[in-house]
């Protein structure tokens, strides 16, 4: 892609308005009518844009975050998955059957306009129905593996993380020892609870699997945003909707379980996972907002982040972790 004036990648995504999604959009020979609604995400920028027919989303996507090989691998992965009457938003595709876009400095895919409300995670048979599409999602994504995109794994969302909170001096003084020697064995427990679930095969998630992005209505689920799709553990896609103590998470375990398994075989040696995946999902979260920090967007969205206080809570997390990985997996029947 040629950078207009030489402007580097990160400034140009820095400097994105308005106009400039509309230009883009306007490009592909959509009319927009000046309807523009920002949606919830940082790490891409989606609007809602009103034109003449109605609405499209339009996501433009981060620099140098996926290559454009992973996002067209994403983008195919889900219009298969819509093909299969699966209820995901798949990207809109041009005359010319291409769901990346590009415009000047900026890469970017329209989606239909979809809505809809949260899901019940009390309700028995809204978690039954999203398990079996999750188990529909999970027998094709184990078809064939991606071949451009990252791997959910302990190095990648546990082990350069920490490196790289360390290393670029976000942790402050007096809590550096505790937050090194509880990462250090919090991973240690990681690794042993891996080994605890055997052979685990890695699948074509969605990866990001949770409430807010499941959008009810009266018939069902809309399961959107597939940015974070890889290979992983099927468990990724179902811990996300289990929280609470250990008696409700074995209730909503079972209410997901019932629909998934009638389309996708459960290994039931990755609940050993639940409680890994959530401690690198804690790990990982940090080091996202910190790589993130010189986006104007970040320090406006998370103020608390970089305290004292944020911190401090930060490793009492990681020790709560501590304690829950030592404990028995949930039991499944």
């Amino acid at each position: 892609m040629n950078r207009s004036n030489n402007i580097p990648a990160k400034e140009a995504f820095a400097n994105l308005t308005p106009d400039h999604m509309l230009d883009a959009i306007e490009a592909t020979g959509i009319a927009c009518d000046g309807r523009f609604l920002a949606l919830n995400s940082y790490e891409n920028r989606v609007y809602q844009i009103g034109t003449e027919e109605g609405f499209v989303v339009a996501k433009f996507y981060r620099p140098n975050r996926w290559s454009n090989q992973a996002i067209i691998e994403e983008h195919r992965f889900t219009l298969d998955l819509a093909d299969l009457e699966i209820p995901v938003i798949a990207p809109n595709l041009n005359e010319a059957g291409e769901s990346l876009l590009e415009h000047g400095d900026y890469r970017f895919a329209l989606y239909p306009c979809r809505g809809g409300r949260e899901l019940e995670l009390d309700n028995a048979d809204h978690l039954e129905q999203l398990g079996r599409f999750i188990g529909r999602i999970h027998a094709h994504g184990a078809t064939e593996p991606f071949q451009h995109r990252a791997t959910l794994d302990i190095k990648n969302l546990a082990i350069k993380p920490r490196e790289y909170l360390l290393e670029n001096n976000f942790i402050p003084g007096h809590l550096l020892e505790a937050y090194t020697s509880v990462t250090r064995d919090l991973i240690q427990q990681i690794e042993r609870n891996y080994e605890l679930a055997g052979n685990v095969q890695n699948i074509r998630l969605h990866g990001d699997c949770h409430p807010s992005n499941i959008l009810w209505t009266d018939n069902g689920p809309h399961i959107v945003d597939f940015d974070d799709a890889r290979m992983g553990p099927a468990m990724q896609d179902l811990w996300m909707f289990l929280s609470g103590d250990r008696n409700y998470m074995t209730a909503r375990l079972a209410d997901l379980l019932e629909g998934y398994t009638q389309f996708y075989d459960f290994n039931a040696a990755e609940l050993h996972l639940i409680e890994a995946l959530r401690s690198l999902r804690i790990i990982h979260y940090a080091y996202w907002i910190a790589s993130r920090w010189d986006d104007p967007a970040f320090p406006r969205a998370f103020p608390w982040f970089n305290t004292t206080r944020y911190w401090e809570d930060h490793v009492l997390a990681l020790r709560e972790q501590a304690a829950l990985l030592n404990e028995p997996p949930l039991i499944w029947d």
